[in-house]
């Protein structure tokens, strides 16, 4: 047996969120999703959906499961981030599709179900005999939602790729840095993120566009695509001038204003653009009002020389205080601003749960705990984010016997290795 998934085992009752506090339904009340998703760019994708409410299932390869289920924490903690993180809030059944009582047992379940989410490599579930064409054969209101690296077209449609993927192709490393030789990856899973954004969303335009016609549909997002379209300002400056916008380098290459990150005595603080007529007032607050009728820091833009000797003034002046000093002197000066927070400080942020983005749940296995919540409010069908992970196979009995399977062909399933 797997030990990491037994980490993240909890009844189907605490696992699954149908109704929030105040008992109404999630946007997507009633709706099934199968997810068949890896890592992130999938399961997330499925992750929304659940948390608006639909029932999702995810199918996992039987003794294996999905592969984020071996990224524990370590050796010695083997809860793994990327899976809970990921997948609270689901069904989890295993189904080899490789065998042929594994496909049937899924297009029955496609009979059943609104929504496909997968992220195998393009080709994949076509080679099984269960791509949307097949599936759309069973259930014509299915929409399988598809996601890749580069996408189901083009030279490198059969590469394999994960998040550091599509932040390189896509261009959003090379911005990342000072220059050339100071490329750095960005610390989180961006490109996966992003990807699953979008395949989310493209589910969502599909489901109101079934709503119209009664048919699904396939989408298709990747990890490439995700990042150029992240990058439209950007890409367009490109396009306009013949040439790339240059590197962060503490703030924003076409930005070329007061805008950046500065240190502070303990910590830093995110200048978040000052507007000319606000440079005066600003100029007041950090005590160095002179700087006003400073020719080489007057009006909306600066040259790349003087943003630079600006920065290098704001860098030794903002240095004499502590970060919550400068943060009540820019509020008192109508300034936009914000601390450059560790986890730990947005850990205790409260108007992080205040606002749902983070909840405290009690884990029955770990105790109080902090979890992910939803970064959306819906007035009259408000998300309820799921809590916990489920076991690798927690939920195959349940599913099957909802298929109308009995207890003889279950245990055969599980004889054959089918589940």
């Amino acid at each position: 047996m797997n030990t990491i998934k037994e980490s993240t085992g909890i009844d189907t009752a605490q696992n699954q969120a149908s109704e929030n506090e105040s008992g109404l339904k999630g946007a997507l009340d009633k709706l099934r999703v199968i997810d068949l998703g890896l890592l992130v760019q999938g399961p997330q994708a499925a992750l929304l959906l659940a948390d608006l409410g639909a029932d999702v299932i995810k199918i996992e390869l039987p003794d294996f499961g999905d592969q984020a289920r071996w990224l524990p924490i370590s050796m010695e903690d083997l809860r793994a981030p990327w899976f809970i993180g990921c997948n609270r809030g689901k069904r989890s059944v295993t189904l080899d599709l490789r065998l042929r009582q594994g496909k049937e047992i899924f297009l029955r379940l496609v009979e059943t179900a609104d929504v496909v989410v997968s992220n195998f490599l393009p080709g994949t579930m076509e080679g099984w005999g269960l791509g949307y064409d097949q599936l759309a054969e069973r259930n014509s209101r299915i929409i399988y939602g598809a996601a890749s690296a580069f996408g189901s077209l083009g030279p490198d449609a059969s590469r394999k790729g994960a998040d550091l993927t599509g932040q390189a192709a896509g261009g959003m490393l090379y911005r990342t840095g000072t220059g050339p030789e100071d490329i750095t990856p960005i610390g989180v899973t961006l490109a996966d993120h992003i990807g699953s954004q979008n395949l989310a969303n493209g589910i969502l335009a599909a489901l109101f566009s079934r709503e119209k016609t009664g048919r699904g549909q396939k989408v298709e997002v990747s990890l490439l695509g995700g990042q150029i379209y992240a990058q439209a300002s950007e890409y367009t400056y490109y396009f306009l001038t013949g040439k790339a916008p240059g590197h962060a380098n503490r703030g924003h290459p076409m930005l070329p204003t007061i805008y950046g990150i500065f240190p502070t005595s303990d910590g830093h603080l995110a200048i978040v653009g000052v507007a000319a007529h606000l440079r005066p007032a600003f100029f007041q607050a950090i005590g160095r009002p002179e700087l006003t009728d400073d020719p080489r820091f007057i009006g909306p833009l600066l040259t790349d020389e003087n943003r630079r000797i600006l920065f290098d003034l704001l860098t030794e002046i903002l240095q004499s205080k502590t970060t919550i000093e400068w943060e009540q002197i820019l509020e008192a000066a109508g300034q936009r601003y914000a601390p450059v927070r560790d986890y730990a400080q947005v850990a205790h942020y409260e108007g992080a749960f205040i606002n749902g983005y983070l909840q405290r749940i009690n884990h029955p296995e770990w105790g109080p705990t902090t979890m992910i919540g939803f970064p959306i409010q819906l007035s009259e069908t408000p998300a309820t984010p799921g809590r916990i992970a489920p076991e690798l196979s927690q939920h195959t009995e349940e599913i099957l016997l909802e298929l109308g399977y009995g207890w003889d062909e279950i245990n055969s399933f599980r004889d054959a290795k089918v589940i």
